[in-house]
């Protein structure tokens, strides 16, 4: 199926990510670096310590909670305050993208440490991320019609007893066409947003824990707690949506709960060789965050934001369009505000 496919995919890409960072990390070229008061090696330590359970408990909240919500019909996957929480969450991932790391990526290509032909010749960060934009659409599109050209019939996977996946059902019938094609983009979406997520999540992780600054780590625990947790619930609505059965949400929920903290261990293991200013990772880091911010900013905008406002729910109700919009707002805005300190 389309959505093992996708599976086996973000799985390799999170490998080869992984490799990618480890080979920058053991670059020694680096651009002269600045020290001031904040910097002590041995409390950044355990600061980064304390980093790594705040946040790892903060990312099983958010992504679990949704998961968890069939019990409470108010915040079943139909009913209005759902798709409030759900705006919220779009409008958290939607600022990730533009106010965290596409600028954090502008930043790193535009180093000083960098020569000047050809990054400060030409924007990288905005082509990358348009780039990335352009391939998550490929995918989306790709993926989706792979199975509506062929008329078959997706079913949740946690139905009749919610251990086997069902075969899948050839139909003619349209309506039943429709759900299975819903149901289908529900686990596209579900896949490419954490694939997008975790990228970007053992990028700032990595980035933490390189950092001996106390005064930086500081700001950026209480941020990415903030972050991680509502991140989390909108990735949890999509793959409550997508319909996956126990082990395949079990296995999301874990990827993107231990990403960050996997990405500040891996930055205290390389802290000695990891140079945050040399070139090498200057380089990587920026062109993995520019392309995590353009599919980040991708699926918000398209698969989380656009699909449910121009929806038969919210199209349907003035009044709710109008709760969802304020919902979006203030998940944008307390994500951007969050930028003042990460």
């Amino acid at each position: 199926m389309a959505s093992t496919s996708l599976f086996k995919f973000f799985s390799i890409s999170f490998f080869l990510f992984c490799l990618l960072t480890t080979q920058a990390a053991s670059q020694s070229n680096e651009c002269e670096t600045t020290t001031n008061a904040c910097t002590n090696k041995e409390k950044a330590l355990r600061l980064k310590i304390i980093a790594i359970f705040s946040i790892l408990i903060a990312s099983v909240i958010g992504v679990c909670l949704p998961l968890f919500t069939r019990s409470i019909p108010s915040l079943h996957p139909d009913r209005n305050m759902f798709i409030i929480l759900k705006a919220f969450a779009a409008g958290i991932i939607l600022a990730t993208g533009f106010m965290h790391v596409l600028p954090d990526s502008f930043d790193m290509l535009w180093s000083n440490c960098l020569k000047e032909n050809p990054w400060h010749k030409f924007p990288f960060s905005g082509f990358v991320a348009m780039m990335s934009a352009i391939l998550t659409l490929m995918v989306d599109s790709m993926a989706t019609s792979l199975y509506t050209k062929k008329h078959t019939e997706v079913m949740p996977e946690n139905s009749q007893g919610g251990d086997q996946e069902l075969p899948v059902i050839i139909t003619s019938n349209n309506k039943e066409i429709s759900f299975g094609s819903q149901l289908l983009r529900y686990r596209v979406i579900a896949m490419v947003l954490e694939l997008g997520i975790v990228v970007h999540s053992v990028v700032i992780g990595l980035s933490l824990g390189a950092t001996n600054d106390t005064c930086t780590i500081k700001g950026l625990v209480a941020a990415l707690c903030f972050h991680q947790m509502f991140e989390g619930m909108g990735l949890g609505g999509c793959i409550l949506q997508a319909e996956y059965k126990w082990m395949k949400k079990a296995i999301m929920a874990f990827f993107f709960s231990v990403t960050t903290p996997f990405g500040i261990a891996l930055g205290i293991g390389l802290s000695k060789t990891y140079k945050e200013n040399s070139p090498s990772a200057l380089i990587t880091v920026g062109l993995l965050n520019a392309s995590s911010a353009g599919l980040l900013i991708y699926m918000a905008l398209v698969d989380l934001l656009s699909a449910d406002f121009m929806g038969p729910k919210l199209q349907g109700s003035i009044k709710l369009q109008v709760k969802s919009y304020i919902a979006v707002l203030l998940g944008a805005g307390g994500m951007s505000l969050m930028a003042k300190w990460a």
